[in-house]
């Protein structure tokens, strides 16, 4: 399985990650397919992350609507995909249309059997074993998640967007002091690949366990993907 957590995407400073992504899809192929996490009647955001990726030699196609699935050749044709692309947005609206459309366990088979998973921002949320951390962008506390289990492909938790508000470290330390996981926090341009057990990050995220920060380190989250 490779998975690739972006805090955001479309930005010059995640050039070395996306180059990097781009190796390991074209090694396979140039299919990526697109699960969008809400509406997108216009296509606007589909288009734009299309573009982007036609500048690595990549094909974005198909864009998958869940609340629009017409049936399984269209399931079967985004799991032929080289790579999966797991949009931004709300995700507890996310997380609740893969569950009501039955993908939620397809995708996690899926990217066990040695897929490639991208996720930015809410799809990156995804990968890990809860959504709680999400609450923060409401004001609310991730101890108060009741249902935020997803689809658990890492042994730690993901918060982009770290750069958009001061008082988000201190929530997450918090937090991090009940938590059963680490919590992996990017700044918008950073992210990481995890290559079955390899560890590429980009930038400087920060880990964060048991009410202390400390920057993130290749061999701490080897060890935790190895215990995993």
């Amino acid at each position: 399985m490779i998975t690739a957590l972006y805090s955001d995407q479309v930005i010059a400073e995640n050039a070395p990650m996306d180059r990097r992504l781009a190796a390991l899809i074209l090694s396979r192929g140039n299919r990526v397919g697109y699960i969008t996490s809400g509406p997108d009647p216009q296509r606007a955001f589909f288009d734009e992350k299309r573009r982007y990726y036609m500048r690595y030699g990549l094909l974005l196609d198909p864009f998958v609507d869940l609340n629009a699935l017409s049936g399984d050749e269209e399931i079967s044709r985004l799991f032929s995909c080289n790579a999966i692309h797991l949009s931004g947005g709300d995700t507890g609206d996310f997380l609740r249309r893969l569950r009501q459309s039955g993908m939620l366990d397809k995708l996690r088979a899926w990217a066990l059997d040695d897929g490639i998973l991208v996720g930015t921002s809410a799809g990156a949320i995804l990968m890990t074993p809860t959504i709680a951390v999400d609450a923060l962008f409401s004001g609310a506390s991730p101890d108060a998640v009741q249902d935020g289990a997803a689809l658990n492909l890492l042994p730690f938790e993901f918060f982009p967007h770290l750069n958009d508000d001061p008082g988000y470290l201190s929530a997450l330390r918090r937090y991090s002091e009940t938590a059963t996981t680490p919590i992996l926090a990017c700044r918008d341009g950073e992210g990481v690949i995890l290559d079955n057990g390899l560890v590429e990050i980009f930038g400087a995220p920060l880990m964060i366990s048991g009410g202390f920060t400390e920057v993130a380190d290749r061999g701490r989250i080897a060890d935790l993907l190895s215990r995993a």
